[in-house]
């Protein structure tokens, strides 16, 4: 039985890792070489378009053939691991920070509170969602909390790719959550705001503030947005600066689109350099000395995954 889970500390992590994205599949192992956390196999398999679809609502996976095969030609690659950590597109998901003045003291029962709060915004019966949620920190006047729900079923469409390779998903978590562990345990630590935006297809893309290590606004767009990621990073800004109370981000990262054009124009909206990530500070891979900014990109959540909940390895 998998977890579905997004606790940027959750241990023990899996020895290995597998995103299933809208335009590739990819996997990865990571070891450790005198101390050091290192990329010990990868493996990247292009999807044509229409193959997965993510989406909140609706059927993803439309070419299961052509997915499964793909998702066991890099578990082969990385050496058919039993039990994996599964990465997920963030759009599969409606992610909400919801706040509560009085929290309950039983687990049992803040579950319960939670599940009856995000039934009123959730585009499908909460009985057919998976839900999961993490304290983010205490406000003034209550608690905060990161809640993530997806429809069951779909979840279980890529659980379904990964088991037709013979492994099993320990846990299920979004891309641009374990992007943003990539993010933290590559860096030094983090005391100020910072952003990140996480290109996960050409049409679609998230924007995560954190103050921090914890996240204080999430927002995914779709194929359906209107406007381009520059006018997304925009908007977002301005609602950090008019509702957030925030003081101007220390950094901006992107992960999936690093390309310069896309960098330049994000920097002009922002007024502060915009820079890729390279997961190689945190976890250096092994057989190579310079690789492709894609191949990084791709790698990221993975070793963000791998890594949750180890020593910061730089």
């Amino acid at each position: 039985m998998s977890r579905w889970s997004f606790d940027l500390t959750e241990a023990p992590p899996p020895d290995a890792a597998v995103e299933i994205a809208a335009r590739h599949v990819s996997a990865a192992t990571i070891g450790r070489r005198g101390g050091q956390a290192v990329v010990t196999a990868y493996a990247v398999e292009p999807l044509p378009e229409a193959a997965v679809v993510p989406s909140l609502t609706s059927q993803n996976v439309h070419d299961r053939a052509l997915a499964s095969a793909a998702v066991a030609k890099v578990l082969e690659a990385v050496g058919r691991p039993k039990r994996v950590g599964l990465v997920i597109p963030d759009s599969v998901a409606k992610v909400s920070l919801i706040r509560f003045e009085q929290v309950p003291p039983r687990a049992q029962d803040l579950a319960q509170l939670i599940r009856w709060q995000v039934r009123k915004a959730a585009p499908f019966p909460i009985e057919n969602g998976q839900v999961s949620f993490s304290e983010t920190g205490t406000i003034a006047g209550g608690r905060e909390f990161l809640v993530t729900v997806a429809r069951r079923d779909i979840v279980e469409e890529y659980e379904a790719l990964v088991a037709a390779a013979g492994a099993q998903p320990g846990i299920v978590d979004l891309s641009t959550f374990n992007v943003v562990n990539a993010v933290l345990v590559s860096s030094a630590s983090f005391d100020h705001d910072w952003l990140l935006i996480n290109v996960g297809a050409p049409d679609q893309a998230s924007i995560a503030i954190l103050r921090g290590a914890q996240i204080i606004f999430f927002r995914t767009r779709g194929a359906e947005a209107d406007g381009t990621l520059a006018d997304l990073v925009h908007q977002t800004a301005m609602y950090y600066e008019d509702r957030l109370e925030g003081g101007g981000f220390t950094r901006a990262v992107i992960c999936g689109a690093s390309g310069d054009e896309v960098r330049r124009s994000l920097e002009q909206r922002l007024g502060l350099p915009v820079e890729p990530l390279d997961i190689r500070a945190a976890a250096p891979l092994t057989d190579r000395i310079s690789i492709a900014p894609s191949l990084l990109d791709a790698l990221a959540p993975l070793i963000g995954l791998l890594l949750r909940g180890r020593e910061k390895a730089a």
